[in-house]
């Protein structure tokens, strides 16, 4: 007697028909026609079951205060870090809190059950990392939240920020952050990444640093990030988000570059929808767009994570908590429409993430927690092309959301009553 199955389920291996069974919050088998009994059954009907969506970079301090003081008129970058220093003294615990937890509504019924989000820790009062430690524990039953401290104004930059981050990190945050290329100088940003690493070795902690998220191709901190990663013995640890830089360097450095991230083990998180809106704003044309070189750095072996980043905040007034619009835009802008790479797209967005977040227990295996989510979808391609609706999302063999299909229904003469946009894509689409 199991406590779910799962019946008749698509995999994004591609294994079709399958039958998933769930006991005490643990996949315990994996195969066709399961004949036994459950105390829940799902007929998946054909549909793709993939494990939960993982956003490995938000900033969730920050989430929901759209126009808050202002909006960002220009749009950058820079301004979107000046109208947050404007919010962050008005901030309170419980209106973080409030927008956090709101939030996390959101990405549950999404199927986005895990997250690390930076929080900002250049204010000495710490009341975001207060708020979402709070968070984090509150979530906890539905979404594994994993927190960076992350000094905003820069390491060196901000007075305050070194104690700051250490007192994060005593108060129980889980990774190291830092923002080099927002230093003063670029001295101070290789000064900052040397500081940072050490600090993680020290604490035996993961990094996760905002690196080279600029248009200037002589933006190279992540060069000294994986060096610093292979003194300290941190292989595999450490994270590079943005790394929008590498998209205006020159091929030659590149080619030298790549090979020391491989060498590092650096999991590499781009995030799409705002890399493009925010990169290339001095630009005229032509004009660049932000993303760095995704097929080079999983052609290289590098592990590579796609994250949202930010929702309705100072510096991306739209999102949705979708991580499937996440990855439709990747396909677009990185020019990765082929099957295999719209199946390695796929794979940023869950396994290659919760590989980047050290997760445990993560996938459809037999002994993997039973983290689920359904899509109105036949297979991962077609999940990215519809952005496909999550009929059911599971936590430890536990329903913890549905959403009705989308179907429509026509009234055309001749034509079929309802139309559902997953039965209407060739087999190649799947």
């Amino acid at each position: 007697m199991f406590d779910l199955i799962i019946r008749n389920a698509n995999l994004p291996d591609g294994r079709e028909g399958m039958d998933i069974a769930v006991k005490d919050g643990v996949i315990k088998a994996v195969e066709r026609g399961i004949a036994a009994e459950a105390g829940e059954v799902i007929e998946a009907g054909g549909r793709l079951v993939s494990p939960p969506f993982v956003d490995p970079h938000f900033h969730m301090d920050a989430t929901l205060s759209l126009g808050l003081p202002r909006m960002n008129v220009s749009g950058t970058l820079l301004e979107g870090i000046d109208l947050w220093g404007e919010l962050r003294p008005t901030l309170t615990r419980e209106a973080v809190v409030e927008r956090a937890l709101k939030y996390c509504d959101l990405a549950v019924a999404q199927g986005l059950l895990a997250i690390r989000s930076h929080v900002d820790v250049s204010d000495p009062k710490l009341v975001t990392v207060e708020a979402l430690l709070e968070v984090r524990e509150r979530v906890a039953p539905t979404i594994d939240l994993q927190l960076v401290a992350f000094p905003q104004d820069g390491y060196y930059r901000c007075a305050a920020a070194a104690d700051a981050l250490n007192r994060a990190l005593d108060m129980g945050v889980d990774v190291v952050g830092g923002i080099p290329h927002f230093e003063r100088t670029m001295e101070d940003g290789r000064r900052s990444v040397e500081a940072l690493c050490r600090i993680a070795a020290e604490r035996g902690l993961m990094v996760d640093m905002h690196c080279d998220e600029s248009d200037d191709p002589m933006s190279r901190h992540v060069e000294t990030l994986a060096a610093e990663t292979v003194r300290h013995g941190l292989q595999g640890r450490v994270s590079g988000s943005h790394l929008t830089s590498m998209h205006s360097m020159d091929n030659y450095y590149v080619s030298k570059l790549i090979p020391l991230m491989a060498e590092a083990r650096l999991n590499a998180i781009p995030n799409p929808l705002i890399n493009i809106v925010i990169q290339g704003r001095h630009d005229t044309y032509p004009k660049r767009r932000g993303m760095t070189r995704v097929r080079e750095l999983m052609d290289a072996g590098i592990n590579v994570a796609f994250g949202h980043d930010c929702v309705m905040d100072p510096w991306y007034s739209m999102g949705s908590g979708d991580m499937l619009e996440v990855a439709h835009m990747a396909v677009h802008v990185a020019q990765m429409t082929s099957i295999a790479d719209r199946k390695r797209i796929f794979d940023a967005i869950t396994v290659n993430s919760a590989r980047a977040l050290g997760l445990e227990g993560y996938g459809l295996d037999v002994g993997c927690n039973a983290d689920m989510v359904l899509l109105q979808a036949r297979g991962p391609l077609e999940a990215l092309r519809l952005k496909a609706t999550r009929l059911a999302v599971i936590r430890r063999g536990r329903i913890i959301a549905r959403t009705q299909p989308r179907i429509a229904e026509l009234s055309v003469a001749g034509r079929p009553q309802t139309v559902d946009p997953a039965d209407y894509a060739p087999i190649a689409a799947s």
